[in-house]
């Protein structure tokens, strides 16, 4: 009867939320790897609008091996780099990323809690592929299965938070796809949780998409950098699949995957000073050809980019006056600037200006929109910034009128 409940309230949250691969794995108790691979919403309105300012590097400048690759900077959106980009192609465990998704909002959503308890189905117990050897009936908590399906990139984990969160893996999967939709994800179909499937497919550039999406989520940044841990009380040791955590300086994460069909692919997020990128690579021919890629694409955004953070000069955001107010004057404050993808040096080439009303007529509320600040760089306008009225003035009553030409008279 609890069962059926559970499963009932795992339905259900699924509809609420409705707003792969490899070799197997040592068996429990010992260590744990995934022996073939071996070691991110679509931009907005807004950054479709103001991202593009910095130039994409073309193919022929950065060699990436694989069938497909994409560089996308992970604030704006912004593509810096693609090589088939919208290709379809077999993802193998990368498909993960949208099932890390899926639980990641649903944990900030209040649906889940790490500490909860999930019991392994029969169903999720018989994964195949990378796994951590699930038996029917053992239970693990969110936190726990989070850690083998980001790490170890554990079939059985993620299957297992699949039927949690949504009662069963085709409504989870189900749940997959309209998120993916969501996220303008054109070129992808998922079939399940994991990336066993070799009839689901994506793209490099959809494969950045949720990625982007992903690392907004701060949390899993706690399971995407680790190198090694354990479970079941150190009995079984967990060592990640992706060596650039170990290896490249700000790896942030994310995911590999291996099949025969989808050869070794890599999605890899990093940051540095300030500015992030994603990095995805499909279809190469060994490992060394996925890390050296994304390592490549990597230091090629490090190396060219910047994110610059325009803050308006507080002398161009002179008091405005007001005439008929309670007030001769209101103070002016910029809504906060969205960050420009720059090359670096090209911050040095943006050139500010402010238009203002010169007088306005009372009553004037907060937040009122009384001017805009633009950005140039090259005779282009790259952002306007709406400047506000910082308080409100009331519109002078006639008793108000009186007491302040008395005032002036007596001075």
């Amino acid at each position: 009867m609890r069962q059926n409940i559970r499963r009932a309230l795992a339905a259900l949250s699924c509809a609420v939320l409705l707003g792969t691969h490899g070799i197997a794995a040592a068996a429990k108790g010992n260590y744990i790897y995934d022996a073939a691979d071996g070691v991110a919403s679509p931009a907005t309105e807004d950054d479709k609008k103001w991202a593009p300012t910095a130039a994409a590097v073309s193919e022929a400048a950065l060699s990436v091996g694989g069938k497909s690759a994409v560089l996308m900077e992970q604030e704006t959106g912004t593509v810096l780099f693609e090589k088939n980009s919208h290709e379809k192609l077999a993802i193998a465990s990368v498909t993960k990323i949208m099932t890390l998704l899926l639980v990641a909002e649903a944990i900030d959503g209040g649906i889940i809690k790490l500490d909860e308890t999930v019991t392994a189905s029969a169903t999720a117990a018989s994964m195949g592929g990378s796994q951590i050897w699930l038996e029917q009936g053992e239970q693990m908590t969110v936190d726990e299965l989070l850690k083998a399906a980001t790490i170890v990139s554990a079939n059985d984990a993620c299957a297992a938070l699949a039927e949690h969160l949504c009662g069963s893996i085709d409504s989870f999967v189900a749940r997959m796809n309209e998120r993916a939709a969501q996220l303008g994800m054109k070129d992808t179909k998922f079939l399940d949780c994991s990336g066993l499937s070799d009839d689901a497919y994506s793209s490099a550039h959809d494969v950045a998409l949720m990625a982007r999406e992903l690392m907004r989520h701060t949390l899993i940044q706690k399971y995407t950098t680790v190198w090694m841990d354990t479970l079941r009380d150190g009995k079984s040791q967990l060592v990640n699949t992706n060596k650039l955590v170990r290896h490249y300086t700000g790896t942030t994460g994310l995911k590999t995957g291996t099949t025969q069909k989808a050869g070794h692919c890599l999605c890899a997020t990093a940051t540095r000073n300030g500015i992030s990128f994603v990095a995805v690579i499909l279809g190469c021919a060994t490992t060394d050809e996925r890390f050296g890629g994304a390592r490549a694409m990597l230091d090629y955004g490090f190396a060219h980019y910047a994110l610059y953070a325009p803050v308006p000069d507080a002398a161009q955001l002179h008091p405005v006056a007001v005439r008929h107010g309670t007030a001769a004057t209101v103070t002016v404050k910029a809504d906060a600037a969205q960050p420009l993808l720059l090359a670096k040096g090209q911050e040095r080439q943006v050139v500010p200006s402010v238009e203002l009303s010169e007088e306005l007529e009372a009553p004037v509320e907060a937040g009122q929109v009384i001017g805009t600040w633009r950005l140039s760089l090259d005779n282009k306008v790259v952002a306007e910034i709406p400047l506000r009225a910082e308080q409100s003035v009331g519109k002078m009553g006639l008793f108000c009128a009186f007491g302040r030409l008395f005032g002036a008279l007596i001075r």
